[in-house]
């Protein structure tokens, strides 16, 4: 192997594994934690080839709780108010306001940390529109 397919192979590896924290963090924070995991460990195992043997349990589990999130109108209106409250927050996160009851500023405010949470809102729309046509295709009639 040259030096080439080494560094490639790093690239993947960090790069994978930052997406796979990030998944494994977004599974108790709002967002697309499953389907990051789900992304990490393929990106992970173009790196790592003993990594593929969990894609496919990981692959499952990320399409049926997609699934689930549109099977009941609980966990519906909670995707949708997640969704709502990510780009609400992403706005105000945005506009980076100072607070005036307690005369300080969000901690990491301004439009990096604004534009990430109204992209995670809106992936969570996304992600509602692919499952709802995903379920709905699988009813009968």
């Amino acid at each position: 192997m040259g030096y080439g397919s080494h560094a490639k192979r790093g690239v993947l590896a960090v790069i994978g594994g930052t997406v796979l924290l990030t998944g494994i963090a977004l599974l108790v924070l709002p967002g697309p934690g499953m389907l990051l995991v789900l992304a990490g460990l393929l990106i992970l195992a173009r790196a790592i080839p003993s990594v593929e043997r969990f894609v496919e349990p990981v692959r499952v589990r990320a399409i049926q709780a997609a699934e689930e999130s549109v099977t009941s109108w609980w966990r519906l209106t909670g995707s949708v108010l997640t969704g709502l409250a990510l780009i609400g927050a992403g706005v105000v996160w945005g506009l980076d306001p100072r607070l005036p009851s307690v005369g300080w500023r969000l901690p990491l405010g301004g439009w990096s940390t604004g534009s990430g949470l109204i992209l995670s809102g809106i992936i969570i729309f996304a992600l509602m529109y692919w499952s709802f046509r995903r379920v709905r295709a699988r009813r009968p009639g």
